[in-house]
């Protein structure tokens, strides 16, 4: 498939997913800001947030993922709303139907949840991340109003565990017990589902 990919920053999720698609054998463009940082041939400088810099290379992709992300978390967020917002119109234009987008399971809490956790959730993470977690909800916002055919990932907290290929997920439901999972597991089941008609128009949550 040919695939263009946005957020490959190595050491990241998009950075497992440029590195199986490879040897997979998918076509993949990156954009990127900075495409020296990013070890591949074909990588485009562009930046989300300035689709001008990018937004012709949307034509004749099968599918877009995008792997966003922010480091900040103390100033509000606009990375994943903004650039989910640049990436559906240029979609839209170019006729792209296939989009794959990251969030975070953080966003709710799960039923089911027991009370120490639930307080960790709302009084520790949540607060913690309460700037890129808005943000991350305004961008599904925005993905659930579109008319193209797209999967949102809620993984847990990521680690920088092995590709076991071994994980739990679950369609429009929450996934109890979810506490965690690799970036390359994380990879591993974008790449592997990215033709699966279940998950179409669906959230999906994963953990290990």
């Amino acid at each position: 498939m040919r695939l263009l990919l946005f957020g490959a920053t190595p050491g990241t999720s998009g950075a497992h997913v440029l590195s199986q698609a490879v040897e997979a054998g998918h076509d993949v463009t990156v954009v990127a800001r900075t495409p020296e940082d990013v070890p591949h041939r074909d990588v485009v400088r562009g930046d989300v947030l300035h689709p001008e810099t990018w937004r012709a290379e949307v034509a004749g992709y099968d599918a877009v993922l995008s792997c966003l992300g922010t480091r900040d978390r103390r100033h509000p967020a606009t990375v994943y709303s903004q650039g989910a917002a640049h990436i559906i119109d240029a979609m839209s234009e170019h006729g792209v139907r296939r989009l794959v987008c990251l969030s975070s399971a953080g966003l709710e809490i799960p039923p089911g949840t027991s009370l120490p956790q639930r307080l960790v959730i709302k009084y520790v993470i949540q607060r913690l991340y309460r700037h890129p977690y808005a943000d991350m909800a305004r961008m599904e916002a925005l993905v659930h109003q579109s008319d193209l055919d797209w999967t949102i990932v809620r993984p847990p907290m990521l680690t920088d565990g092995p590709l076991t290929g071994t994980y739990r997920h679950s369609v429009d439901g929450h996934l109890s017990g979810a506490r965690s999972v690799s970036r390359a597991d994380l990879a591993h089941y974008l790449l592997h589902h990215l033709d699966d008609p279940s998950c179409l128009r669906r959230t999906v949550e994963i953990s290990s």
